[in-house]
């Protein structure tokens, strides 16, 4: 009732308004609409008019922009829902694969990704996922789509080179090591996979170039000497490969950059003596390898003398070498040992046994030693003492207890327990009859070990070593 009074109120003021101020503006204006139409209208009607057009055009806008206003609301709840959805789900995703439910975990970024194909942590995961189950075409086909979102992202780079290294698509994922260094020049890891997969790919030049920047980076102590003993080993291969493909004088110059950073590098001063075989200066090449020997002590140089001496048909030259040495460190007993073999290779058999004969110390360390000794005991005739240098050369052990044996993996043990101390299974020792004994000792897969049956003239041919 109170509103109708209202009502009436406001309508019959305007009344009265409209009248009041339409006689004290009397007269009309012709409104035209056209060329042909036209019509009157008092000044207070065209103002109520233009009032009314601007109230309603007003109200219009105002309409227009709460509508929007509520579509935007509307769109904006709508994408956080989705987001909040894929949150959780990308959430029960990582906690699933971290609780080793690997099946679960895929479903669930599955479904986050077909709600949001673009979401780079998810497709990461994922990626992640496949690669460990070994399916490496999957895990690069994500990876590679998250790199296509945000191609800036390191992380995806990275991820995406070790797909393609597991793929063994080498090159490819050189290039993806390639593109996260372009992006951050001085990214170690970056650096560290790509040389890793040079030196696999034996491309020692793009390695050592590699190298040289790691060796000036910033690192630990310990791991600055790693880089530098890499260094020198990838120097060495560019210089032997060099070689290879016929350029002596460079590969000269690697060697001597090796050597010049580490005066014992034994590889380097071998390789320049390669070089100068290659070049048919023989006398040249021992007689580098004799001073290097000399300052380095090393019997790796003297092996490397003996096969230079026995290829020229010189054999006296090397045992000569070895008596030097030998004066000089007359109780060294690897120089002895050495030189009871190379008189074993010459089928001096005499002088072998006396040589070996005399060793003491690690005989028991050296099988070849066995070896040898039972030949030249074989060779004098004396099979007893023939069979009992075999003995130590096969480790043959006379058991006085009878061990526990795991069933899983043959581990021997003297006591029972209920775990096996090598594979950590439970209840799988037990007890070895004498009978079964020759059942365990078998490989691996199954199948005996394989042996090959020797002539007894050719153990002992020329030149062979044992």
């Amino acid at each position: 009732m109170l509103r109708l009074l209202i009502t009436i109120f406001f309508v019959s003021a305007g009344v009265f308004i409209y009248s009041y101020f339409r006689e004290l503006n009397p007269g009309t204006i012709i409104i035209h609409t056209s060329s042909t139409a036209e019509f009157d209208l008092s000044p207070v009607t065209l103002v109520l008019i233009s009032m009314s057009a601007g109230a309603v055009f007003v109200a219009f806008a105002v309409g227009l922009q709460q509508t929007a206003h509520v579509i935007l609301n509307w769109r904006s709840n709508r994408l956080v829902r989705r987001k909040e959805k894929v949150d959780t789900l990308h959430r029960d995703g990582t906690h699933a694969f971290m609780s080793r439910r690997t099946v679960e975990a895929i479903t669930l970024f599955e479904k986050a990704l077909a709600i949001d194909p673009n979401r780079v942590d998810s497709l990461l995961w994922l990626g992640n996922i496949y690669r460990s189950e070994q399916n490496f075409s999957e895990a690069i086909r994500l990876h590679q789509h998250a790199n296509r979102v945000d191609e800036r992202n390191i992380e995806i780079l990275l991820e995406l080179g070790k797909d393609l290294e597991g793929a063994k698509r080498y090159e490819e994922a050189l290039q993806a090591y390639q593109k996260m260094l372009r992006i951050e020049p001085d990214n170690l890891t970056a650096m560290i996979r790509k040389r890793d997969l040079n030196i696999r790919l034996e491309k020692w030049s793009e390695a050592l170039e590699i190298q040289h920047r790691l060796v000036k980076a910033r690192l630990p102590d310990p791991e600055k000497q790693a880089e530098e003993a890499l260094l020198l080993g990838c120097m060495y291969e560019v210089g032997r490969q060099l070689l290879e493909r016929g350029h002596p004088d460079k590969a000269r110059r690697y060697f001597r950059g090796a050597i010049k950073k580490d005066r014992s590098f034994l590889p380097a001063y071998i390789g320049l003596g390669e070089i100068l075989l290659h070049e048919g200066k023989t006398k040249d090449a021992v007689e580098i390898l004799k001073k290097v020997y000399t300052k380095t002590r090393s019997v790796i140089i003297l092996h490397r003398l003996e096969e230079l001496f026995l290829d020229q048909g010189e054999p006296g030259e090397i045992i000569r070498v070895y008596q030097e040495a030998l004066q000089h460190d007359p109780q060294n007993p690897v120089l002895q040992f050495y030189l009871g073999k190379l008189y074993y290779r010459l089928e001096m058999i005499d002088e072998a046994f006396d040589q070996l004969s005399t060793i003491e110390g690690p005989q028991d360390h050296l099988l070849d030693y066995h070896k040898i000794m039972a030949n030249l005991y074989l060779r004098k005739q004396q099979f007893e003492q023939a069979i009992i240098e075999l003995k130590k050369a096969l480790s043959f052990k006379k058991r006085v207890v009878v061990p526990y044996v795991c069933t899983q993996c043959q581990h021997e043990a003297t006591e029972w327990s209920g775990r096996c101390r090598r594979c950590a299974r439970w209840n799988t020792l037990t007890a070895l009859p004498w009978l079964e004994t020759s059942q365990v000792a078998v490989s691996t897969d199954g199948a005996p070990p394989a042996t090959r049956a020797i002539p007894y003239q050719g153990i002992a041919s020329p030149f062979e070593t044992v």
